[in-house]
């Protein structure tokens, strides 16, 4: 048996070296007769104009999402596989016997195919009986799951659609309950170490790291249902910008508003989160998004529409999570659980949903670009800066430039795929710039005692407008469009809210430089 067991993965290790071999040639054939490629893989896109597209085809995405699963999923073999496999090593070692007879022992041949023959059919009729008595233990079991999950959502009468849903997804996480022992040792684990902060993401992790789980299943479907419908919009090349061939201005006051000529530009209004949104609403953003999200939701594969929306889906996750585990169903866990679910679900997909915000807000990523060339050389006080907030001697600073470090973090924002870490880099980039400010102004007032509050929202919106033409990523604009749409509500009150309005506000005052016309105009 070790024999042809061995000889049969040599044949096979032979069949993928020539393989190998063969791709490989045809391979370098192709690179002495094609120009060098570099950047990342690419594909031809679905819109016949022979451009290139950053996006694998959802058939690729589903298979590579599901590759890690397959690995580490071990499969049990039904009672018909093992008889199978039994019997191929019957007939094997029937073989290698009928080999070593000679052709005087032709009554011994027929003794040894009719004894395997009889094996052969004993070892399958055993395997169908113990097949169907596990099919019919499967049935009962899941019957009993299905009446604890009636008494669990207090089933009587119709259920709605999705509630039929969710008593499905619970029936699943109770079968795999029955079958998996590291879901009791987690919920026996917390409840006898309630005082354990670090035990809550830790489950969480270890759940989403289960690729068989009913949760981890759910979310993976999820992702292929969302790029799905986003492929066949993101995938068609965009039309190329048109050439901003403006020269660079090291004075740019010529630029400015007429009415700054006397003071600082535009003393900024304070924070409005809903006239920003109107402001926004003049613009026609969201008539643009709305008539793409339509798009999204006509292109899934099963027909959906209201479910198809993003934050229903991970919603959706959460919930089976605490189905999952009560012991998860407390505030502080929620706001974990909630994070950890949509790191792992957005990774993979953020960066065709921003591709589709690009689309959407292509006109207002231009207008900042143009502003971005035009005041690229100007300083802090050429966009409304006071004095008091950036250095006097620019020499007597660490960094090149004023508010260096907050650039750097703001581009930070790029690297995470994450709505939520996002919008924690909003954060710490707001942060940084108080702290700077209140350094810049001890740098005009050595003597004073440090001030409770350096700046305030009209000093705070000119500094961040500054800051955003400094990190020169005109996708800055569609990347804080998307995260308004994508982070949950509870995440947009007090500080993180406030930030991210902020962000909001010195984009749109950036877009509107190179025009003269600026947002606070439209308050007036």
């Amino acid at each position: 048996m070790a024999a042809v067991e061995v000889g049969r993965m040599l044949r096979l290790a032979e069949q993928c070296l020539e393989r190998a071999k063969s791709f490989i040639e045809k391979n370098a054939g192709d690179k002495s007769t094609s120009p060098k490629k570099t950047g990342h893989h690419k594909v031809l896109t679905d819109d016949g104009s022979g451009g290139l597209s950053p996006f694998l085809p959802p058939e690729v995405f589903k298979r590579l999402q599901t590759v890690a699963s397959q690995d580490t999923i071990k499969k049990e073999l039904t009672p018909i596989e093992q008889a199978s496999r039994l019997n191929q090593k019957l007939k094997a070692n029937y073989e290698a016997r009928l080999a070593r007879l000679t052709p005087g022992q032709a009554y011994q041949k027929t003794s040894l195919k009719l004894s395997l023959q009889r094996q052969m059919m004993e070892n399958l009729i055993i395997a169908k009986a113990r097949q169907d008595a596990l099919q019919r233990k499967m049935e009962e079991r899941r019957l009993r799951l299905q009446e604890e999950a009636n008494r669990r959502f207090a089933a009587s009468g119709t259920m709605t659609p999705e509630e039929q849903e969710q008593h499905m997804l619970y029936t699943n996480v109770l079968e795999y309950e029955q079958d998996h022992d590291w879901p009791k040792i987690w919920k026996a684990n917390i409840k006898e170490n309630p005082d354990d902060v670090t035990l809550v993401p830790r489950l969480v992790s270890y759940l989403l790291s289960q690729s068989d789980h009913p949760v981890v299943k759910l979310l993976r479907k999820h992702q292929y249902r969302v790029y799905n419908s986003l492929y066949p919009i993101v995938s068609k090349a965009l039309p190329q910008s048109p050439a901003l061939l403006l020269r660079p201005s090291h004075s740019t006051q010529n630029l400015l508003h007429p009415a700054a000529s006397d003071g600082p530009l535009g003393r900024l209004y304070p924070l409005c989160s809903t006239c920003f949104s109107e402001m926004l609403d003049q613009e026609n953003s969201f008539e643009d998004l709305e008539e793409f999200l339509t798009q999204l939701d006509s292109a899934s594969p099963h027909g959906c529409t209201d479910e198809a929306d993003v934050l229903s889906l991970s919603d959706q996750l959460l919930s089976l999570c605490l189905l999952s585990f009560e012991c998860l169903n407390t505030a502080s866990s929620k706001d974990l659980c909630l994070a950890s679910i949509e790191e792992v679900f957005f990774m993979p997909l953020w960066t065709a949903l921003v591709a589709l915000f690009r689309k959407v807000n292509r006109e207002r990523e231009q207008a900042f670009e143009i502003s971005m060339k035009l005041y690229q050389d100007a300083s802090p006080a050429d966009v409304g800066v006071p004095l008091k907030l950036f250095p006097p001697e620019p020499d007597r600073m660490q960094d090149s430039y004023p508010y260096e470090s907050a650039v750097q973090e703001l581009k930070l924002l790029f690297k995470d795929y994450c709505p939520q870490r996002k919008l924690e880099c909003v954060v710490r980039t707001l942060r940084v710039i108080c702290a700077c400010a209140e350094d810049y102004r001890c740098l005009h007032e050595e003597n004073s005692a440090p001030k409770t509050a350096a700046i305030g929202a009209d000093d705070l919106l000119p500094i961040l407008s500054f800051v955003a033409l400094r990190c020169q990523l005109p996708q800055l604009v569609s990347e804080c469009a998307a995260l308004e749409e994508f982070i949950h509500e509870g995440y947009l009150i007090g500080e993180e809210g406030y930030c991210l309005t902020s962000m909001q506000s010195a984009l749109a005052y950036v877009e509107s430089l190179h025009t003269g016309q600026h947002p606070a105009d439209m308050f007036i």
